[in-house]
């Protein structure tokens, strides 16, 4: 049998629970519900660190954060940490990744052999976040203005990048086709929407003109939430300063735009594939770094293990997998070792790996049900990790007090049962659990000291000369289109798909 493609989609901060393919949902998806009807769909799928940058690094490694450092969204992520690239190009594979993927440091391949744009993000260290000085909110802290802004718009920095992120890919699809290095290929397309700002265009924008926009349908008193919870609120500049309803209303119809968006754009490339005769020899995996609150529990964005902001979509559409649902609990973090098994090639000995293959799941025979997380970004001072198996979710922090939902219960997460007697010998094991897994102070050390590090090198590189770790995506034009050197009718035969 040929050797499969992979078609690796994501979507950035898109919450699972409101996607039509988990709830009685107003979103509009075609192309990935269509997708779907084909494809093993994961109900219970998590980040394991609920921020862009620790996610996606966990997401290509296969590692926890704390393993790899992988703190915040300024942290840099190891060069000599092997990633899916590296496993799949060793097996033979082209790996190009078009879009983003928020990898801080001079690094900006991570094993991909071709990186087709340049990152939405920076790759520096100027989004360092200091526990030293826990209260001062700097200026890249999120603030509420993508809600009170909400709406259409013509055009704005995140639609520049999807388009190129869509527009690199499918060209890379039909260059495929075209070429004779018959590789298989793993192309990862990694699209900013539907992150924040809330804002689309007024062609998404309309889909929901008729629409009735749910609200948040679970808002408790600010002073009434975990510590954490007040924490992000006044990160965000949430505290205290109350939302408009129509505000409200206007961000979530922008974010469900959005998504239809993403959808449109899946289609997009589910049609290139097609069109270049790929479609039968492809594995299409779509998943996401972490979801949105929006304004579940009053609160926005992501940052907490809540399920709005820690639950991913993920679907896995592969020859031979007979379509269907898993409940059990995975997260990105398994997408490594499910990669490499997919292509066939082992897992390196003697090295660490947190993440275990899907593939169990995607057989129908069996697999695991849990997830670990953790989070060391914003809002914190403290690190706060999450063990999710079975109905369970624990949320776990030396410095706050400890949390459990029976999610088979209170899907809503509104009841905290870690005091209930009816979960103290859960809770207890849990918390016991925890502590042997986790060494906190420790952690906690390391934290700080990488972000005192990052802030004085990000300090120090600002000053003088300054030389960006940013990727430049490389374009020789001299080989694009009609040139000179080229004899034309050989140029127009190769360029043509399918040949005459």
């Amino acid at each position: 049998m040929e050797t499969p493609n992979i078609l690796f989609i994501m979507a950035d901060q898109m919450a699972a629970p409101i996607l039509p393919l988990y709830s009685d949902s107003v979103v509009k998806t075609p192309n990935l519900s269509a997708l779907a009807e084909q494809s093993v769909i994961f109900d219970s799928a998590y980040c394991n660190s609920p921020l862009c940058a620790p996610s996606r690094f966990t997401l290509m490694s296969g590692l926890l954060p704390s393993k790899i450092r992988g703190f915040d969204n300024a942290a840099e992520f190891p060069a000599d940490t092997p990633t899916f690239a590296h496993y799949l190009r060793s097996a033979g594979y082209k790996t190009a990744l078009s879009g983003k993927m928020h990898f801080c440091g001079p690094d900006q391949l991570h094993g991909f052999e071709e990186r087709l744009t340049s990152d939405i993000y920076p790759a520096d260290f100027g989004w360092a976040v200091d526990w030293d000085h826990a209260d001062d909110r700097p200026t890249w802290y999120h603030n509420m203005s993508s809600v009170t802004q909400a709406g259409p718009s013509v055009r704005t920095n995140q639609l520049d990048f999807d388009e190129e992120t869509v527009f690199k890919a499918r060209q890379y699809l039909y260059d495929h086709a075209r070429s004779n290095d018959k590789r298989p290929f793993c192309l990862t397309v990694s699209m900013t929407h539907p992150h924040d700002p809330y804002t689309i265009t007024k062609e998404f924008w309309d889909l929901y003109e008729d629409v009735d926009i749910p609200l948040p349908e679970n808002i408790p008193a600010q002073d009434s939430l975990d510590p954490q919870s007040q924490r992000l609120l006044k990160v965000y500049d949430l505290w205290n300063n109350p939302m408009k309803e129509e505000d409200i209303r206007r961000a979530r119809r922008a974010y469900f735009g959005s998504i239809s968006y993403v959808d449109s754009k899946i289609g997009e490339l589910l049609k290139t594939l097609k069109d270049c005769e790929l479609d039968d020899n492809t594995i299409i995996v779509f998943s996401g770094d972490h979801g949105d609150m929006l304004g579940e529990k009053g609160m926005w964005y992501k940052m907490s293990w809540f399920e709005m902001s820690s639950r991913v979509p993920m679907l896995v559409k592969m020859p031979g997998a007979k379509p269907g649902r898993v409940s059990s609990s995975v997260s990105t973090m398994d997408l490594l070792p499910t990669f490499a098994e997919m292509a066939g090639v082992p897992l390196a000995q003697g090295l660490p790996m947190d993440g275990r293959s899907l593939m169990p799941h995607l057989s129908g025979v069996g697999g695991h049900d849990e997830v670990f997380g953790e989070y060391m970004g914003e809002g914190t001072t403290s690190p706060m990790m999450m063990i999710r198996r079975g109905p369970l979710k624990f949320i776990y922090s030396e410095q706050d007090p400890c949390m459990l939902f029976d999610l088979s219960v209170d899907p809503k997460e509104s009841n905290n049962v870690v005091n209930h007697p009816d979960y103290q010998q859960a809770a207890t094991e849990l918390l016991e659990e925890a502590r042997k897994k986790w060494d906190i102070p420790a952690i906690t050390e390391d934290v700080l000291q990488s972000q005192r590090r990052r802030r004085f090198v990000a300090a120090a590189n600002a000053k003088g000369k300054i030389t960006s770790w940013d990727h430049q995506p490389m374009v020789d034009a001299s080989e694009q289109y009609m040139r000179n050197h080229i004899d034309l009718d050989d140029l127009e035969k190769r360029a043509r798909f399918p040949q005459v």
